[in-house]
């Protein structure tokens, strides 16, 4: 399969390309900048047979023929929500979605052959900020915060995209032992002092890394799937759920309650991806076969720290 992949710098598309590679896909990652030449293109030979080619939005303006044959692409590039909202963060949060939608429907537009499948990353705040419902992809959304605005404004361009199908992926909080927001949110009980944030009531919907790359290769491959697909564990947790599995697993207490005000001072509007939250299944996967690696929080967390933690204590 010949696979574009937007956003491959990030640690979902680092991971991503990696299984792609191994499982003898060629790979061309697609970014804003490139560190070296803009039309650089190189050979991992030592992963695959086939090469990973890296390029830039603006060397494919003069080369776009090396796309043409494209099976797939993924669209993983955004913003990092990661920073706080201040109105200049907020609008580059929202931009650089709606412009990374916006490159790929040029791009399938100008292609002679269009990709059989476009995913398309979106986001688990489609549906809103609710404590009690549970939602799949046939919810209906709402827009009830800045991030379920972005979604909904994030998907709306990506149903520009003329593409055979087309996978809107609404992603969860991915955890992973190296980047995203897992490493902080665990460094509380590392030092001893982890606990509750805010009510501790609030929805996680969560997805383990190995299990959204796995998700997305499935996307790609099965041509039943098609529209929303939750990309979270079929077991949401609360707040106070998930730092008990972290206390678990890494042998810490659980015991230090964060209050909702001093999150809100740190913070500031940003604090809503603590202190709010939602509850979203994955139903539409899991009825096409999928079957996740991860499916609670308990077997994730021992996969993420627990090992580490025993380790550690053995040596």
């Amino acid at each position: 399969m010949k696979v574009a992949v937007t956003g491959g710098t990030g640690f979902i598309g680092k991971a991503l390309t990696q299984v792609l590679l191994e499982r003898g896909d060629e790979v061309f990652v697609i970014t804003r900048k490139n560190s070296g030449d803009d039309s650089s293109t190189r050979d991992d030979s030592s992963t695959s047979g086939k090469p990973l080619h890296v390029v830039t939005w603006d060397s494919l303006q003069n080369n776009l023929g090396i796309l043409e044959g494209l099976d797939a692409i993924v669209n993983l590039a955004g913003e990092s929500i990661n920073q706080r909202w201040n109105d200049s963060a907020k609008a580059r949060i929202l931009n650089s979605r709606i412009w990374a939608a916006e490159q790929v429907a040029q791009l399938v537009k100008s292609l002679e052959k269009k990709p059989h499948v476009v995913v398309n990353a979106s986001g688990i705040s489609a549906y809103g900020i609710s404590q009690d419902e549970v939602f799949d992809e046939s919810s209906p959304t709402a827009v009830t915060d800045f991030l379920s605005e972005v979604v909904k404004q994030w998907e709306h361009a990506a149903d520009r995209i003329p593409a055979e199908r087309l996978v809107k992926l609404r992603v969860g909080v991915v955890l992973a032992d190296k980047g995203g927001a897992f490493p902080l949110m665990a460094l509380p009980y590392r030092l001893f002092g982890g606990g509750p944030v805010g009510s501790g009531k609030q929805g996680l919907s969560w997805i383990h890394l190995h299990d959204i790359v796995r998700l997305i290769l499935f996307c790609l491959d099965d041509d039943s799937i098609d529209g929303p697909v939750n990309a979270s564990a079929p077991q949401p947790v609360s707040n106070d759920e998930f730092g008990r599995a972290i206390a678990k697993a890494m042998g810490r207490p659980h015991w230090f309650p964060v209050p909702a005000f001093l999150m809100r001072l740190l913070f500031g509007e940003m604090s809503t991806l603590l202190l709010d939250g939602q509850r979203a299944v994955p139903k539409k996967s899991q009825q096409c076969g999928f079957r996740f690696q991860y499916p609670a929080i308990d077997s994730a967390m021992e996969q993420l720290v627990g090992k580490r933690q025993r380790s550690q204590r053995n040596d």
